[in-house]
């Protein structure tokens, strides 16, 4: 088959033909129909993630169609339409049983601990815990943007941040996470505030839900900015970028007894940020992270997507072949266009 396939942490991946797949006894192959490029992507090529083996092939958002699976997988079948959390539980240890299967002990992660989905077919264990079916009604190149960015805002807004309708929430970065934070925020009946540095990226922002606009860049004050705006601090916050700065403002710009979700990743440089924590003490501040979410949460999001409460195909920018995948992965640090790009041709 074809796919990305890196040698060198740092070095160009260049498309390659490697062995074909084959599915583990709980496992399945899928034949790639698309998958999304993520920043967590070019993390990996960088050596940031201790998970990643060299050779690697990259990729973890991803949709398609099942090849072929294993013998001890009961749920799933060839030509089956799916998709699968970026984060799959392993389903039997303590995390799992206890229903956390995006923080499970012996974790599968496509793309990291495993080969991923920039490439023709993909192998993915632990199939009939963690494969997602998909309805004929959506497309897989917005399947694909659901894997990573639009499943852990989901979680990190419903589940982990607790938004309520009529709460002020601050979004902190309108990339893929940011924008899709700032949708589903927006259904839940909150209000949202987007905070970047760009005009481009705070306008889309707008037309996916915000009702008010930060740019970092000009603004000599963001905290200050969110606190006026919100007449007191952001009930939510989340840190949707990854760095020292957006972690700091999104904690420090909260209201007393506020919320902070930490989606962006803090890793190499960033790992360790500078908290108020006098204020966090003080003002009772609460602190989450959130990685990913679980298959079985997907059906609530689902029934939001069919009726039209979430508009997930407006957040997918560009269509990309396999073969534009390398450059493109490369160039993930400049945080350039707008939304979520898909790799929808091999």
């Amino acid at each position: 088959m074809k796919a990305v396939l890196f040698e060198q942490f740092g070095q160009p991946p260049r498309v390659q033909n490697v062995p074909d797949p084959t599915p583990a006894p709980d496992g399945v192959v899928i034949k790639v129909e698309a998958t999304g490029l993520c920043r967590s992507d070019w993390h990996g090529w960088m050596g940031h993630d201790p998970d990643v083996v060299l050779p690697h092939v990259p990729g973890h958002e991803l949709a398609g169609t099942v090849l072929a699976a294993g013998s001890r997988v009961t749920r799933w079948k060839k030509g089956d339409r799916v998709t699968v959390p970026f984060v799959g539980g392993c389903g039997h240890c303590h995390e799992c049983n206890s229903g956390n299967h995006q923080v499970c002990e012996q974790q599968f992660q496509p793309g990291f601990t495993a080969w991923g989905s920039f490439a023709e077919y993909v192998a993915v264990n632990y199939a009939d815990t963690n494969l997602v079916a998909l309805p004929e009604e959506l497309d897989f190149a917005t399947a694909a943007s659901l894997g990573c960015r639009f499943v852990t805002s989901f979680r990190a807004i419903v589940d982990q941040g607790r938004v309520k309708p009529g709460e002020w929430v601050a979004v902190h970065g309108c990339g893929g996470v940011g924008l899709s934070a700032i949708m589903i925020a927006s259904a839940m009946g909150a209000n949202v505030i987007a905070i970047d540095l760009t005009e481009e990226k705070l306008a889309f922002a707008r037309e996916m839900g915000a009702v008010a606009t930060v740019n970092a860049r000009d603004a000599r004050d963001v905290i200050g900015a969110v606190k006026e705006i919100t007449s007191g601090g952001a009930h939510v916050s989340m840190d949707a970028l990854g760095s020292p700065v957006t972690c700091f403002n999104s904690i420090a710009n909260l209201r007393r007894r506020g919320r902070h979700v930490q989606v962006g990743l803090m890793v190499g440089d960033h790992a360790r940020a500078t908290v108020p924590m006098a204020q966090v003490i003080a003002h009772e501040l609460e602190i989450y992270g959130s990685h990913g979410m679980q298959a079985f949460r997907y059906q609530d999001m689902m029934a939001m997507i069919l009726t039209g409460k979430l508009a997930p195909q407006k957040l997918v920018g560009k269509h990309l072949s396999l073969d534009e995948a390398p450059a493109a992965l490369m160039a993930m640090d400049r945080f350039e266009g707008l939304g979520i790009n898909v790799v929808t041709s091999f």
